[in-house]
């Protein structure tokens, strides 16, 4: 089920944006190509979800990660991942950042770390292939998720979200944060991405934005 904030957290309200109106891509053909590739998508996706599944449960507990994430107009929905950290995840992190000052500040900053303890052999070489966003296709399928977007992003990151381009769109699996110096920019900074997509926003673009996002894949820069 998914729940809507009652408004725009009011800190984005201080820093007004020009977005453009929304054209015949955004207003319906974007959602078309979307269920199109992931259509077409499906018979060679749906067998190596399969066999990263298997190989995570092998490694013990589940194979899917569910959480929820902020989407469009600021409605909650849950996500869908292959798991790639150990079940009690939660509990380690805020652990090992209560008891190790320089890990807390890169993820105040970035809410990511470079050095995960949390994450296991198998999800580590599931995040540097961008392998464990596959399951998100259904989130894409049912309306929940776009293949290009902004970064999903949790219900407690809202508060330190300085745009409001984010809510205009749905999230996307990929997008300009996502190819784009991601491990190196701060929280903060998706904001001038999703704007500056938000702004330019066409077929033509979210196409270049799937080719790049196969070099960035191929690269393995994920984590």
């Amino acid at each position: 089920m998914t729940t809507e904030f009652s408004e725009v957290p009011k800190h984005t309200k201080s820093r007004p944006i020009q977005l453009p109106q929304e054209g015949p891509y955004e207003l319906g053909l974007k959602r078309v190509f979307d269920v199109a590739c992931v259509l077409l998508a499906l018979p060679f996706i749906v067998p190596v979800i399969a066999v990263m599944a298997l190989m995570v449960w092998l490694d013990g507990g589940p194979a899917f990660y569910r959480q929820d994430r902020v989407g469009r107009n600021g409605r909650t929905y849950q996500i869908w991942k292959l798991r790639t950290m150990v079940p009690n995840a939660d509990k380690m992190l805020k652990q090992y950042l209560a008891s190790n000052p320089e890990a807390a500040d890169e993820w105040a900053l970035t809410q990511k770390l470079k050095r995960d303890p949390r994450i296991t052999k198998i999800g580590g070489m599931l995040r540097k292939s961008s392998l464990d966003e596959l399951p998100q296709l259904w989130n894409v399928f049912i309306g929940e998720m776009s293949l290009v977007g902004p970064r999903p992003m949790l219900p407690e990151q809202v508060r330190m979200y300085p745009g409001r381009a984010y809510y205009t769109q749905r999230p996307g699996i990929t997008g300009r944060w996502q190819v784009s110096e991601r491990n190196e920019s701060s929280f903060a900074a998706r904001a001038m991405f999703d704007t500056e997509y938000v702004a330019n926003i066409s077929f033509a673009n979210d196409l270049k934005l799937l080719l790049a996002t196969v070099r960035v894949v191929l690269k393995g820069t994920g984590y």
